[in-house]
């Protein structure tokens, strides 16, 4: 049987205009409005270089929570023939994360964990990942802790190889070979110009 492309389109539209492909889900809203914003910002602000924009940093991590998909197929990988489908969303684990950090920082004597001082913020993170037994950052969410889940996406980016090195290298983004004998240029270090 023949299959024309005008009516593979038309499937394929239709298929994706169903609501088995929609990109948000009310468990994928909630778990994102679970995420307290200030306290994520707090933690960035303890676990990711200083160099860094942390704000942007958050929000890329924020923007990969709400269009994760459970169950979507992902790449079988180099040398494997099996395709694997994700699994449940990392962040399922998060406003649990986010209020242990809470009790923490109360039990030190201050209102929340956002509203604690640097050092102590500081401090209870790092307890945090090692009662999470996380000994390593995972190249993508995982669940098992906010914070090293927060670290994990921001250092696996194109943002943190551009700190890391001080130059515009755009790891992910596809430059085109216009231009692309030249250096990337310099990005000066925060805060200054100096080299």
């Amino acid at each position: 049987m023949a299959v024309s492309r005008r009516n593979a389109i038309k499937t394929l539209g239709a298929a994706m205009a169903s609501p088995a492909f929609e990109l948000s889900s009310p468990e994928r809203s909630r778990q994102q409005a679970d995420i307290d914003p200030a306290a994520l910002a707090a933690i960035a602000d303890v676990v990711l270089p200083a160099e860094s924009d942390r704000a942007a940093a958050v929000a890329a991590f924020t923007l990969w929570i709400a269009e994760y998909r459970e169950g979507a197929d992902t790449d079988h990988g180099y040398g494997n023939t099996r395709v694997r489908s994700t699994g449940p969303s990392p962040a399922r684990n998060y406003a649990a994360h986010i209020a242990a950090l809470d009790r923490a920082a109360r039990a030190g004597g201050a209102q929340s964990f956002a509203t604690a001082s640097r050092e102590a913020r500081r401090a209870i993170v790092e307890a945090a990942i090692a009662d999470a037994k996380v000994e390593r950052l995972p190249s993508r969410p995982t669940g098992a802790h906010i914070a090293s889940d927060l670290m994990g996406h921001y250092f696996e980016s194109s943002a943190a190889a551009d700190v890391c090195y001080r130059a515009a290298i755009g790891r992910d983004a596809c430059r085109g070979l216009a231009g692309s004998e030249q250096k990337p240029a310099f990005l000066p270090p925060k805060g200054g110009s100096h080299r």
